[in-house]
């Protein structure tokens, strides 16, 4: 008795999978054609442009590059693939260096660094009237959230990562919901059917779904996209140099506010002027001291979700780093995108690249702490 042997022709697997690849969502389409997020996808997106007023260029130290990296502090740089480095202090660029052909021009993705920004952005909307207070419910600016169990959520939860919602916040899976909103279309209208499913204002549990919340609040409250309040609240004055880019979901459609603001290492160091001057833009107090204080403190009546410990780690939407007891506020995106605001000395530090170390020293990634020392020494030396 002979056994007959069934034979896969190649031609059939492959009209397999293309049947199966026909038949995904297609923001899991996208995910497979281009695998991982890069820091220059604003190149496969629709963008909208945040315009630019009148250029307010650093100034240039005296010291200006008088002062080189450490062998140490520059393999760390390149074995995380930086293709900026920039520190300025007392508005003058005292450092910046750039790799893989990049320059203060080049624009390169700000990933979760622009959640920081968004939550400057609530604070300009609470001194311009549009919100009274961020203990407002987030139902008196979206409808879908009037109603039980979201009726409960309030602004202040949103900016500290504590709102409770159902968001999954996966990177890895092509079928996440932040895939889904990374690579989708109409991301307002999937935040919109979220549903609070854990007591909102207790755990610490970073989602990026509440960051799009906020973003709506704003586009609803202003009656403007993202992007145009952004030009008028920060990009405008504070003089940055060249228009920013935000990615869209979709051609004329919303900004994936809590990623996907594309700029150069110059302006992003503007955002981490308003925190130094403490909400004052050219004599104009644009967000309040009170509420870039709140920014910057950490919000410790949360425990976070996982080791649930008190959160001494994150404000409103800004992180904190502990650095030899001093509390450094910084924004941070994915691949080690930072905006680092060193109060003490007046400066700021930006580094954006490709990688960021993926171990953990107290909710920090591993690699920031030799970002600010070798900041801190540079400028050490320029009082000698």
């Amino acid at each position: 008795m002979k056994i007959r042997k069934t034979v896969i022709w190649p031609g059939a697997i492959i009209c397999g999978l293309g049947v199966v690849y026909a038949l995904l969502p297609g923001y899991t389409k996208n995910s497979l054609v281009y695998l991982f997020p890069g820091i220059e996808d604003y190149k496969i997106f629709d963008n909208r442009a945040v315009k630019t007023g009148i250029a307010q260029p650093w100034g240039v130290a005296v010291d200006y590059m008088k002062c080189d990296l450490l062998p140490a502090e520059r393999d760390t740089l390149e074995a995380y693939k930086s293709v900026a480095y920039l520190v300025v202090q007392n508005d003058s660029i005292v450092y910046e260096e750039y790799w893989e052909g990049y320059s203060e021009k080049s624009l390169s993705n700000s990933f979760s660094a622009a959640k920081s920004i968004v939550g400057l952005l609530i604070g300009a909307a609470v001194q311009d009237g549009y919100i009274k207070s961020v203990d407002q419910c987030v139902g008196d600016f979206i409808r879908e959230y009037k109603v039980s169990p979201n009726n409960q959520l309030k602004i202040k939860d949103l900016l500290t990562m504590s709102s409770g919602l159902n968001w999954n916040e996966s990177y890895s899976n092509p079928f996440s919901i932040t895939t889904k909103a990374y690579y989708g279309e109409n991301v307002n209208q999937l935040v919109k059917e979220l549903k609070v499913v854990e007591t909102p204002g207790k755990e610490f549990n970073y989602k990026s779904g509440n960051t799009q919340l906020l973003a709506l609040i704003l586009k609803n409250v202003t009656g403007k996209s993202l992007s145009n309040y952004a030009s008028e609240k920060l990009w405008k004055p504070l003089g940055a140099e060249n228009e920013a880019l935000w990615s869209l979901d979709m051609p004329n459609g919303d900004e994936k506010a809590y990623c996907c603001l594309n700029s150069n290492a110059r302006d992003f160091a503007r955002i981490g002027k308003v925190i130094l001057n403490n909400g004052n833009i050219n004599g104009q107090q644009l967000i309040s001291e009170e509420y870039i204080q709140a920014s910057i403190s950490p919000a410790s009546y949360l425990v976070d979700h996982k080791d649930r410990k008190e959160v001494d780690f994150y404000g409103y939407h800004w992180w904190i780093l502990n650095y030899k007891g001093e509390q450094i506020p910084y924004a941070r995106g994915i691949y080690g995108q930072y905006i680092i605001v060193l109060r003490k000395e007046n400066a700021i530090v930006v580094r954006l690249g490709h990688k960021r170390n993926n171990d953990k020293i107290d909710h920090h990634p591993a690699e920031i702490f030799s970002y600010v020392s070798t900041a801190k020494r540079m400028l050490s030396e320029r009082k000698k």
